[in-house]
C-alpha cells in the first residue's frame, strides 16, 4: 500500500509539473524563457525564493575562484529547474543583474550536476555577495571542471535564463 502511496505522489507531481505552473507570492528573482513548455506568466516561468526552494535543494562543497578554501554552496539542480520549466533546446543563456551574459550548454546541467546556488555556507547569497542567485559548477568533482571555461559559465548575481 505504501508503495502505492508514493507513486501516486509521484504521478501526481509529474502532473503539476505540466502546463501552467504555481505564481510566485514573493519578489521575483528568476525569470526563465525561451523554449520552455511550463509556464506562469505570458509566456515566461518566474520564480521567488520560495518558488525555487520547493523544487529541493541539493549541496556540495567545493573549491573555487571566488572564495577562499572549500565553500559550502546550496541550490536547486539546475537538471530539475529545467525540467520543471520543460526546457526544450540545446543552450541556456545566462544574465546577470550587471548585463553579464554566459552560454550553458543544456548537458552541463546533467553531466556536471551544476546547481543554482541561493546559499553560500549556509546562509542567503546578497547582491553584493554574487547573490541571490549563482550557478555553480562542483569544480572538485572531475578535474575536467578546474578550468577557465567552466569558470566562465559560473555566473553570479543571476537573473534572466533563456533556453535556445
Amino acid at each position: 500500500m505504501r508503495l502505492i502511496v508514493l507513486l501516486l505522489s509521484f504521478v501526481v507531481t509529474i502532473q503539476a509539473w505540466a502546463g501552467e505552473l504555481p505564481k510566485p507570492v514573493g519578489k521575483v528573482l528568476l525569470t526563465l524563457s525561451g523554449n520552455i513548455e511550463n509556464t506562469n506568466e505570458e509566456g515566461k516561468a518566474v520564480f521567488d525564493i520560495a518558488s525555487l526552494e520547493k523544487l529541493g535543494l541539493v549541496s556540495f562543497k567545493t573549491t573555487s575562484p571566488w572564495y577562499d578554501g572549500r565553500t559550502t554552496f546550496t541550490g536547486v539542480p539546475l537538471k530539475k529547474l529545467m525540467e520543471y520549466v520543460g526546457a526544450k533546446g540545446s543552450v541556456l543563456k545566462i544574465t546577470a543583474l550587471n548585463d553579464y551574459t554566459t552560454v550553458i550548454p543544456l548537458s552541463d546541467a546533467q553531466k556536471y550536476n551544476v546547481i543554482l546556488a541561493l546559499k553560500v555556507n549556509g546562509e542567503y547569497m546578497r547582491i553584493r555577495d554574487k547573490g541571490p542567485l549563482f550557478v555553480v559548477y562542483p569544480y572538485d568533482s572531475m578535474p575536467e571542471l578546474n578550468n577557465q571555461i567552466f569558470y566562465s559559465r559560473s555566473a553570479w548575481q543571476v537573473s534572466k535564463m533563456m533556453i535556445e
